[in-house]
């Protein structure tokens, strides 16, 4: 399975120590420089940055061959995820942001952000769920009450 991720669900991941419930979930996860420079920016999270000085194997840094002029209106990581996601032909994104998910989705790939992949983490019973995303709440994360509930109540018992 090809799955390529943008710096969002990365970030987040890292900032609740469960970056390794990507290996767990998918062996190996590809970025694009573009988000590699993202989550290495003096502005990025200090955990993130370190994080990154010690970064794993199963995370595989590659470049773009060509720029997809048509995704200018995206950022550049979600840019280079999109266009890499092409090159490579992955099964795969992981993208938050509404905008390049629906670019995404239009290019008829399989899309899931932060919370579909502690859903998924959830379900193979590699994580806690609901401790998960307590740990997510005390990030800048947003997500309705509506719809977490709804994702909580697949838990209960």
């Amino acid at each position: 399975m090809i799955v390529i991720a943008d710096t969002s669900p990365l970030n987040y991941l890292i900032l609740i120590d469960l970056p390794h419930i990507l290996h767990e979930l998918f062996r190996e996860v590809i970025v694009p420089r573009a988000v590699l420079t993202e989550m290495e920016s003096p502005l990025a999270p200090d955990k993130v940055r370190q994080w990154l000085a010690r970064r794993p194997e199963w995370m595989i840094v590659n470049d773009i061959r060509q720029e997809d002029s048509t995704l200018v209106h995206l950022d550049a990581g979600e840019r280079e995820v999109i266009t890499l996601a092409q090159e490579l032909q992955a099964n795969l994104i992981l993208l938050d942001e509404r905008l390049g998910r629906q670019e995404a989705v239009q290019r008829k790939f399989g899309v899931t952000g932060t919370l579909g992949i502690l859903d998924r983490a959830g379900v193979n019973g590699l994580i806690d769920f609901a401790a998960a995303v307590a740990q997510l709440s005390l990030t800048n994360f947003r997500i309705s009450p509506r719809f977490f509930n709804i994702l909580l109540d697949r838990y209960k018992s």
